[in-house]
């Protein structure tokens, strides 16, 4: 799929307040290390993550995580997705919004290449909000500001979606639009993206994924 844009973003859309409360009120909660797929089928299967899985893992991806489901949280957000989708040209379908991921890079802290969505759509018969679906829509809210700490760099690989971005130097974007605090960036699941090392400080950010059925 070749795309226009590859984000949108919106720069200190949300309010120091707000961004406040949602650092205050995510670390009162339970923390817990980041997984990626394959670590997070195993926990559904029932099976517990053994210390080469922890290794293996931290080779890929290496933060803490809370899970987040209040209201307050979706209708400060949710207006800037539809916004996004409709003002990038992408129109996608999509009517449900996943859990929040509250997520805290320290020191060293990063995810390497990875995409959000995948080829086979939910299997949760149980969940009428997500079975048959797959993702379309990330979102990424800086809830620190810029200078607060260093490195924790977003950045989207564009090779596989622009014929004309072959350079190493062109398909690398970088998005420094979003480091002032309450910034906002969306885009599509499919899209590749990673986040740099922290060199110093944390970086606090809110992360929420955007569901449809598969496009056709």
């Amino acid at each position: 799929m070749n795309l226009q844009n590859y984000y949108y973003y919106f720069q200190s859309a949300l309010t120091p307040r707000f961004c406040d409360e949602l650092i205050k009120y995510g670390t009162a909660q339970q923390e817990q290390l980041a997984l990626t797929g394959g670590q997070t089928t195993k926990i559904q299967e029932g099976k517990n993550l053994k210390e080469e899985d922890i290794v293996d893992l931290k080779k890929k991806r290496d933060s803490n995580v809370v899970w987040l489901n209040d209201k307050w949280i979706y209708k400060e957000i949710q207006p800037f997705i539809h916004q996004a989708n409709k003002l990038a040209g992408w129109n996608f379908d999509w009517d449900f919004s996943e859990s929040c991921q509250f997520t805290k890079y320290k020191l060293n802290q990063y995810y390497d290449w990875h995409c959000d969505s995948w080829d086979v759509p939910y299997n949760k018969p149980e969940d009428p909000n997500s079975h048959g679906k797959i993702r379309k829509l990330s979102m990424t809210c800086q809830l620190t500001d810029g200078s607060e700490y260093q490195g924790g760099e977003l950045q989207f690989d564009c090779r596989n979606y622009d014929p004309h971005m072959r350079d190493e130097d062109k398909h690398l974007l970088t998005v420094k639009e979003i480091l002032p605090k309450g910034s906002i960036v969306v885009f599509p699941s499919f899209v590749w993206h990673r986040v740099q090392p922290v060199t110093r400080g944390t970086r606090y950010s809110l992360v929420v994924w955007h569901l449809g059925y598969p496009f056709k």
